[in-house]
């Protein structure tokens, strides 16, 4: 599993220089006027730049630019798919790319340098949520003009580090001997997977991130060793994650859209500009949405409805080749309302009491560093699971963006994956600027597989 040495499990970008970011925030998309910074391409290029510093690291000397694709030693010793593969595939299968058991694995972590110690850190312990908030807060992906950096609130890093059936020994911290400061950070959570009709036991690492007085010191790669032989010694050996770059092998690919919600406020800020002769007055208008959503019986998902959400949604996913497996337990937590973390609705039938539809986004927000004095927070949405029977998917998202306006979001971001396809344009979204390579460690797929027919969210 050390393939995740480039990971970006659950979607979040990982450690990045602040000093290659400099371009992210100059990308302008024209989305009919509207000159926007893109907050997907953000989010694709900063963790463009993490995995070819983090491949630097690995190979002992730096990659090819973005603009090539880098010479890939390190990832042709690893069991991933490989370029050329396409060649030799009659030889080969899908699935498991090498078997190994626990007993080969290290009992004791890689040697870190002089100073610092391993920790598990316990995410139920209010001092620990506190050191890994301030950690992300503090150090996390940011631009190079300091106008964004990603901050998710405890309240989300408990959600997305604890669900059921997690091991505490996969969020691990490297601290000073010294004072015990938290100064690194990198997490691990189960998960299942369905792919081409075959399940897989995994896990998805995430929140790769190292203090920026410490980045030259190597630990990334040391880091990630740790967090794989401690996933290995619990006797998983695949891992999904995704990049902005291009590793061997990706099995599909997607692209960020992004609708505007407050069209004032992201102008405001420099997350937007509007396009030459277009009016603030008519932004406005063209992203005016209803005051209330339109279809009829939609309500906040409550406890009551976990079993029936589950199975409407498992129905739904058996679509696609690459999706989660989730049963009542995971549906509950990953899919009831949290106060400023996850947002799910129903749409209960009145007659016949049967859930038709249902609508999920989650709140990743941005701190605005940039000096503005009237707003601090960039407020984004993004789209996870949403399931339509009953109307139209087009319907369906645009009270998902009617809903989203109501709870004070700023914009809207969704991947074209499953069938997202089908109203990006029609709702008004602009497209973003970077792919996001969805990989699998470990696990062949023999063929590419078109976003459509990945239905995986990471948050």
């Amino acid at each position: 599993m050390t393939a995740t040495e480039e990971d970006e499990s659950r979607g979040a970008p990982s450690e990045a220089s602040v000093n290659d970011a400099r371009d992210v925030v100059h990308v302008d998309v024209d989305d009919g006027g509207d000159h926007r910074k893109d907050d997907g391409g953000l989010r694709s290029v900063l963790d463009a730049l993490v995995r070819a510093r983090l491949e630097e690291n690995a190979n002992g000397r730096k990659p090819g630019g973005l603009g090539r694709l880098p010479q890939h030693e390190f990832w042709e010793t690893q069991p991933v798919g490989q370029f050329g593969d396409e060649e030799r595939r009659e030889e080969l299968t899908e699935g498991p790319i090498e078997t190994k058991s626990a007993s080969e694995v290290e009992r004791t972590g890689g040697a870190l340098p002089p100073g610092y110690e391993w920790c598990s850190c316990d995410m139920t312990d209010a001092k620990t949520q506190e050191e890994v908030y301030e950690l992300l807060t503090n150090n996390y992906v940011e631009d190079d003009d300091a106008m964004f950096r990603f901050q998710y609130s405890q309240e989300f890093l408990k959600w997305a580090l604890r669900p059921p059936a997690y091991h505490m020994d996969w969020h691990v911290g490297v601290r000073l001997k010294v004072t015990q400061t938290l100064v690194a950070f990198i997490t691990g959570v189960p998960a299942k997977l369905r792919v081409n009709g075959r399940m897989v036991d995994l896990t998805e690492i995430n929140f790769l991130c190292i203090h920026k007085k410490l980045r030259s010191k190597r630990i990334a790669p040391t880091l990630i060793k740790e967090i794989t032989r401690r996933v290995n010694a619990r006797d998983v050996w695949q891992a999904v994650y995704t990049a902005g770059v291009v590793l061997p092998k990706p099995i599909s690919k997607a692209r960020y859209w992004h609708r505007s919600l407050d069209i004032r406020k992201l102008v405001d800020i420099g997350f937007t500009r509007l396009g030459s002769g277009i009016s603030m007055s008519r932004a406005i208008q063209t992203y005016k949405l209803a005051a209330k959503p339109k279809a009829e019986g939609i309500r906040h998902m409550t406890l009551e409805d976990v079993p029936k959400v589950k199975q409407l949604l498992s129905k739904y996913l058996e679509k696609f080749a690459v999706a989660p497996v989730l049963n009542e337990e995971e549906v509950a937590h990953w899919l009831l309302p949290r106060d400023d973390v996850v947002y799910s609705y129903v749409v209960e039938d009145e007659k016949t009491k049967k859930i038709t539809d249902f609508i999920s986004f989650y709140n990743l927000p941005s701190q605005i560093i940039h000096g503005n004095t009237k707003h601090k927070v960039l407020k984004a949405a993004y789209s996870y699971y949403n399931v339509a029977t009953s109307m139209s998917l087009i319907q369906l998202m645009e009270d998902a963006l009617i809903l989203a306006k109501a709870n004070e979001f700023d914009v809207f971001n969704a991947l074209n994956l499953m069938e997202n396809e089908t109203f990006l344009r029609e709702l008004k979204f602009g497209i973003g600027d970077g792919n996001l390579h969805y990989y699998l460690y470990n696990w062949r797929v023999l063929d590419d597989l078109p976003p459509s027919q990945v239905a995986l969210v990471l948050t």
